[in-house]
């Protein structure tokens, strides 16, 4: 795959990201359970796609090959990962898991140094800092007390943090799997391995056993609210996310457009809700944006730099 195709891929999972805590609220389905019916929908999705499609029917011989890998990652990042997200929105705000979420690229660079021997050079770690200051600053609008909170919302920005954790270590990870297997089969196994993981968890734990088919039963809003938060948030955008990620030439970089996510919330409210946006948020777009385009092109620039050296 050519990287401006796969960075595009990942832009498009982004998007995807952006809009995922819009349309859980709406469905106005809590915590765990919400999390279920996502999981559930979204596998569906992948499910019929890959059964359509000749070329990746065969799901059982990349889960028979690498069931031992396969397992236990589809559960630390989807069931777990996922879990931690949408149960995190009961304790804390959206502003306080928004910015935990964003610390993914961090994560996924520590994961990719720690597993892959990548180093995380210098403009990595300034760009990385600025970045998060940015999304700290845009979702906050420069008030601190609203990220910080009250000591009620800790656990849930923990949960966050884990989500964001847990989410990198499993995009690192499943990457030579997903070159070997293709993105559409690994998705799709995966995710099916870590819906069924989340329907057991919450049912234990929770006491809800989420049966797909009271999906009718549910006020118009909410089970279209479902449906879109499964098959768009979900199937189209974690296929694009994860397959662009493995695909990009350097997946810390690649990663790097998640930071982006709180910039399209925020441009989205603006053009659909009409809503006032200040100048604190202005700025913070703006070091957001840079911190994302001086990692893109810093690789062009050192190059450039070394072919002038004496």
């Amino acid at each position: 795959m050519p990287p401006a195709l796969a960075y595009a891929m990942v832009f498009v999972g982004v998007i995807g990201h952006a809009t995922s805590e819009f349309f859980a609220v709406l469905s106005g389905v809590q915590g765990a359970e919400v999390s279920v019916w996502r999981y559930l929908i979204g596998a569906a999705g992948l499910l019929l796609v890959a059964l359509m499609r000749p070329a990746t029917r065969d799901l059982w011989t990349p889960l028979k090959a690498e069931w031992r890998l396969l397992v236990p990652l589809s559960l630390i990042g989807v069931s777990l990962s996922y879990l931690a997200f949408h149960w995190a929105l009961d304790f804390a705000t959206i502003v306080q898991v928004g910015t935990m979420v964003t610390t993914v690229p961090i994560f996924v660079g520590l994961t990719n140094m720690v597993v892959n021997r990548m180093p995380i050079g210098g403009a990595k770690i300034l760009t990385g800092v600025a970045a998060v200051a940015g999304v700290a600053l845009l979702l906050t609008d420069g008030y601190l007390s609203r990220l910080a909170g009250d000591t009620d919302s800790l656990f849930g920005v923990l949960l966050a943090l884990g989500c964001a954790a847990l989410g990198s270590i499993y995009a690192v990870l499943v990457k030579p799997l997903i070159n070997t297997y293709g993105a559409l089969r690994i998705t799709t196994v995966s995710m099916s391995i870590g819906s069924l993981g989340l329907w057991i968890i919450v049912g234990i734990f929770w006491g809800i056993w989420v049966d797909p088919l009271t999906l009718s039963d549910k006020p118009l809003i909410a089970a279209w609210s479902l449906l879109i938060l499964g098959i768009w948030n979900t199937t189209i955008t974690q296929l694009v996310w994860f397959g662009g990620l493995a695909a990009v030439p350097d997946i810390t970089r690649g990663s790097y457009l998640f930071f982006l996510k709180p910039v399209i919330t925020t441009a989205l409210a603006l053009a659909i809700l009409a809503q006032p946006i200040t100048w604190v948020q202005v700025a913070a777009i703006v070091v957001i944006c840079g911190s994302v385009l001086l990692e893109f092109i810093w690789p062009w620039m050192a190059a450039r730099q070394a072919r002038t050296r004496p």
